[in-house]
């Protein structure tokens, strides 16, 4: 996910980003990291301080990693594997899993979290610039779910966002 990030940022967006990770045995589920620093200047140190946005796909994850976090950042979290997270977060949600699943494989589920993160970051990426990393990425006989995987992400992230800002105009 983080060296598809990366790639649409630099490639597709014209902006520096360096990504670093680090993958364990437990790399479905566990605590695994990767790391993307974007700057439209200079990268002079590659690791994130404090990140802006923080993704945790697991509660071992968000335990972990919830540290690193901005205080003002945000972080994304599958709701059906991340069920304590602290109020002071700013928390979105997207069933990554379950719509990876209705796609038709836990596979797509970083495809998933790339269309949430594309309109999490619309004022910075164009989602367009996304899509093509995704599809310049991912094994040629799965583009066609991969996107649609990433559509679900994006649609989901945006009608979560279109309900916050209706309820708070009746509010």
């Amino acid at each position: 996910m983080g060296r598809v990030l990366g790639a649409a940022f630099t490639i597709h967006e014209g902006i520096n980003s360096v990504n670093t990770h680090s993958y364990g045995p437990e790399s479905r589920g566990g605590s695994c990291r990767s790391e993307v620093v974007v700057s439209k200047g200079e990268i002079y140190y590659p690791n994130v301080r404090k990140a802006d946005i923080l993704v945790a796909l697991s509660q071992p994850a968000l335990d972990t990693y919830k540290r690193d976090l901005k205080e003002e950042g945000i972080v994304l979290i599958d709701p059906n594997s991340v069920k304590d997270v602290p109020k002071s977060l700013v928390c979105y949600g997207v069933p990554a899993m379950e719509i990876a699943h209705s796609v038709g494989n836990v596979k797509y589920l970083n495809s998933v979290v790339l269309g949430a993160l594309a309109a999490l970051l619309k004022s910075m990426i164009k989602k367009e610039s996304l899509k093509s990393a995704v599809s310049e990425n991912v094994p040629p006989k799965t583009i066609e779910k991969n996107l649609e995987a990433f559509e679900k992400g994006w649609t989901h992230i945006m009608n979560a966002n279109m309900a916050v800002a209706e309820y708070e105009k009746e509010n």
